[in-house]
């Protein structure tokens, strides 16, 4: 690319009949744009800064799929900017600073610059580092597309000079109206292929698609040369169904997705909705997770939310994790999915979770106290002289097996952490901390 023609790439030329579907049907206006209307309809945030050529640069975050590319373009456009594809998984740091140095020199020759940096959160800090100079100075107008959170993958220096914009997925209805389109159009779509598509074809794709417009569209241009290759005008649900295999969930291991869904697990099982578990749990194994991660996961819910309202979920969980081990995919997942079950439906407390981080806190707020002498072993004579253990009592050998003694130091002694509910065995429990409080009372009485 000469970054010294001042002729906006965009407008160069239409893709080559022969390019997939979803990019010969790339939007080219806004008006042709679907989807992010809370970005883009009239009077929203980012089409009055396209409509006013802002020159701030941006980062568009979003699942695949979403436009993110295609609103770079129509920018770059509609400014009448060049336009440079960057992609951070093919470049590094002196690519960075060529494409830079270029873009100087084409902005003092009067050419505006528009740097479309996809994937951008897979730079390292040096790489993105890099373009701080060039953003500040207005010599290139910086446009990232992310499917992660930037908050987190993007430097602190580089977001506070950038406008970030969330793009959302598109919506079942919103992809239909793409399909339709590339159904219709006889330049840049299907439309001289002669073929139509039932309602519940495009939306079986749509739902397959995840919101993704590009994967919806790939799928319809599959299905329609199956159709075309068996001489049928119209495309049934069924090679719909075939063209698509199998759905492609969105799920991104060491990403937000990842956290997102697994909370979504862990809250469905914290509110008692066993289906709604089941289903979070068969987004994650399904899209590849690895499974003892999830199984250490559950673990941590059956202690955290269950606790002791039925302290047999710790080792139902346990024994699932062993079983996920053993049999492997896919069989031991539904152990996995026993445990899930079981935890959504088991009585919940979080008084043994609350009471520790209470415990916790007390331990970061008060004094490292010795522990008080009647608790202290006393094997030498020193010791004993020293009132080691002096007063302490033998719970065996006292009425109640419970002595009046206390056990925590002194600027906590009656402190009380563990709050018993009333739910399934803790019932039991609160009822047993009861009669001990009371056989202490009667002993101090």
């Amino acid at each position: 690319m000469n970054l010294f023609d001042t002729s906006p790439v965009v407008a160069a030329s239409a893709p080559s009949r022969q390019a997939p579907l979803a990019e010969r049907m790339r939007p080219r206006t806004l008006d042709e744009y679907v989807g992010q209307e809370h970005l883009l309809a009239p009077g929203k945030p980012l089409r009055v800064a396209v409509e006013n050529d802002d020159a701030t640069s941006m980062i568009f975050w979003g699942p695949p799929g979403t436009g993110k590319t295609t609103l770079a373009k129509i920018i770059a456009h509609r400014t009448q900017a060049s336009f440079i594809e960057f992609s951070a998984v093919l470049s590094g740091i002196k690519e960075i600073k060529q494409v830079m140095a270029d873009a100087e020199k084409a902005s003092h020759l009067g050419s505006r610059t528009i740097l479309f940096v996809d994937e951008i959160h897979r730079f390292n800090k040096a790489q993105q580092d890099a373009f701080l100079p060039y953003v500040e100075r207005g010599t290139i107008r910086l446009i990232g597309a992310t499917t992660e959170n930037p908050s987190f993958e993007i430097i602190a220096a580089l977001l506070s000079r950038c406008r970030v914009y969330t793009l959302a997925a598109l919506t079942e209805e919103q992809i239909v109206a793409l399909l339709r389109r590339a159904l219709t159009d006889p330049d840049r779509g299907l439309g001289d292929w002669g073929i139509t598509a039932a309602d519940e074809a495009l939306a079986t794709i749509a739902s397959y698609s995840s919101g993704d417009a590009r994967n919806a569209l790939n799928a319809l241009e599959v299905a329609a040369r199956l159709a075309q290759g068996r001489n049928e005008h119209t495309l049934t649900k069924d090679v719909a169904a075939e063209a698509l295999q199998r759905r492609v969930l969105l799920y991104d291991k060491q990403g937000e997705q990842h956290y997102d869904i697994i909370s979504a697990l862990h809250k469905s099982v914290r509110n008692s909705d066993a289906d709604a578990a089941l289903y979070w749990l068969g987004r994650m194994l399904e899209a590849g997770e690895d499974p003892m991660y999830v199984a250490r996961r559950v673990v941590r819910m059956a202690v955290e939310d269950i606790g002791l309202a039925a302290p047999e979920a710790l080792n139902l969980c346990l024994s699932a994790k062993d079983a996920m081990h053993f049999l492997g995919h896919p069989e031991g997942e539904l152990a996995l999915a026993q445990a899930v079950v079981y935890l959504a439906l088991a009585p919940k407390s979080n008084a043994v979770y609350t009471a520790y981080n209470t415990v916790r806190g007390d331990i970061q707020a008060t004094a490292a106290e010795p522990v008080p002498l009647h608790l202290r072993n006393a094997p030498t004579k020193l010791m004993k002289e020293l009132d080691y253990g002096k007063g302490y009592q033998y719970a065996h050998d006292v009425e109640g097996r419970v002595a009046d003694m206390e056990c925590l130091p002194p600027s906590l002694a009656g402190r009380r952490y563990y709050h018993p509910t009333a739910e399934g065995r803790e019932k039991l429990l609160a009822q047993r901390m009861e009669d001990i409080a009371r056989i202490k009372s009667q002993k101090r009485g």
